[in-house]
């Protein structure tokens, strides 16, 4: 099995800055894409950013230029830089990770969520 453990989240004011790690351990051969999503209340799950083995990134157009994404292969952990946060980027913050195991079986893993409340 695999498991993902975000850490990183709480509330800071408009304007502030987060940082949000997720790292990924367990029966792990490879990892390809990671990303992060986030669920606000009342609204579906959607896409903040993504990135591949090779360091390939891909944005929503709400974040770019203000959310950075990252990743260490080595540590199998993945990263997400948020700067000038609005309240409107209040939401449960959801780390996923294509993951191929030691049984060489593929699929998508999630962590558990974050909460980041931005908020005066």
């Amino acid at each position: 099995q695999v498991q993902l453990v975000e850490s990183g989240g709480g509330l800071v004011q408009p304007g502030g800055s987060l940082r949000l790690s997720c790292a990924a351990s367990g029966s792990i051969f490879s990892i390809g894409a990671m990303g992060w999503y986030r669920q606000a209340p009342g609204k579906e799950r959607e896409l903040v950013a993504t990135v591949t083995r090779g360091g390939i990134t891909n944005y929503a157009d709400s974040v770019k230029g203000r959310f950075t994404i990252s990743r260490d292969n080595v540590k199998n952990t993945v990263y997400l830089q948020m700067n000038s946060l609005k309240p409107e980027d209040t939401a449960v913050y959801y780390c996923s990770a294509n993951t191929v195991t030691r049984s060489y079986r593929q699929s998508d893993y999630w962590g558990q969520g974050t909460q980041v409340t931005v908020s005066s």
